[in-house]
């Protein structure tokens, strides 16, 4: 079918050769019958000129260097600038894709020509073992992702019409501290514009573990979380929402070792929210912050964060 619409698949990296070049291959061997192109964007590392295919070759592969702000999100957004589909798909370098993702999600974006952006759920890959995590709704509202993350959401499901990231939905918010949070962000703001279309079959791997460069990050989960209350008040003005993110921001004090900063947020989950359950947790941890290493473990063995 001629008239289906391209895609470009967007692939930010950094230095992980093994990985991205998975993530590549996946995106190639999709069984979309549009057309598809591959843009792999280096940020802080030699690009891999390797990876380049001709221009004419079947679903070309284009490397560039980020050309924006430092970091994930200028990296997406380099790419989002250079891409010539008519959608855009976002997917991390140590993610991979099942081979009927785009076919799959097209199906039902062009179904609901409103819509804007289309995600998938998930399989969490970590430590050997494989856990599915699916959303249970074809439609995703604002209220839903205010009240939650809803991780199934993963920015390597993310697929945009073009024309919406370069107009009204915008592109990736480069303040958003070390890039963190910045899918939930656009989850939000995508959600105020439309609902979002969901189509809810695990056709993402999504790779948990050593080689997630921000898997220990605390200074920065804390910092794009207090960003996350300042740019969306309904957050904030939710209780439930709130204590759930300032129950995260605790717990990240707690495992940094900041026992006082913990204990403030601890004390302001708790007001905000007594049946929240990351404020003891949180507690807990500030005591042996050492502990929390070992309940992200085995959180992450089912497929779960805090």
């Amino acid at each position: 079918m001629t008239d289906l619409p391209s895609v470009t698949v967007t692939i930010p990296t950094h230095d992980r050769p093994e990985q991205v070049r998975l993530a590549v291959e996946r995106a190639r061997e999709q069984d979309y019958a549009g057309p598809v192109d591959v843009i792999v964007v280096y940020d802080n590392a030699e690009p891999d000129v390797s990876l380049q295919t001709p221009h004419d070759a079947h679903r070309p592969v284009r490397v560039l260097r980020n050309e924006r702000t430092p970091g994930l999100a200028g990296a997406r957004n380099t790419a989002t600038l250079h891409a010539t589909g008519d959608l855009v798909a976002f997917c991390d370098d140590d993610d991979y894709w099942d081979p009927g993702k785009l076919r799959r999600q097209v199906e039902e974006l062009v179904a609901e020509p409103s819509a804007e952006m289309v995600t998938c759920s998930i399989v969490v890959e970590y430590d050997g073992r494989s856990t599915p995590r699916l959303a249970g709704v074809d439609r995703v509202t604002h209220p839903m992702l205010v009240r939650s993350r809803m991780a199934m959401l993963h920015s390597s499901t993310f697929l945009f019409r073009r024309a919406a990231l370069l107009g009204g939905l915008g592109l990736i918010d480069e303040d958003i501290p070390g890039s963190q949070n910045e899918d939930w962000d656009i989850l939000l703001r995508a959600s105020e514009r439309a609902p979002i279309v969901h189509v809810d079959e695990p056709l993402v791997h999504v790779v948990w573990g050593a080689t997630s460069f921000f898997s220990r990050r605390w200074d920065t989960k804390i910092s794009s979380s207090e960003w996350m209350l300042r740019r969306h008040p309904a957050i904030a003005q939710d209780a439930r929402a709130a204590s759930r993110l300032m129950g995260q921001i605790a717990f990240a004090h707690a495992c940094d070792g900041n026992r006082r900063q913990a204990a403030t947020w601890v004390a302001r989950t708790a007001r905000s929210n007594p049946a929240e359950l990351r404020w003891p947790l949180a507690a807990a941890v500030a005591v042996w912050p050492r502990a929390g290493g070992t309940v992200l473990n085995l959180l992450h063995r089912i497929g779960r964060g805090v």
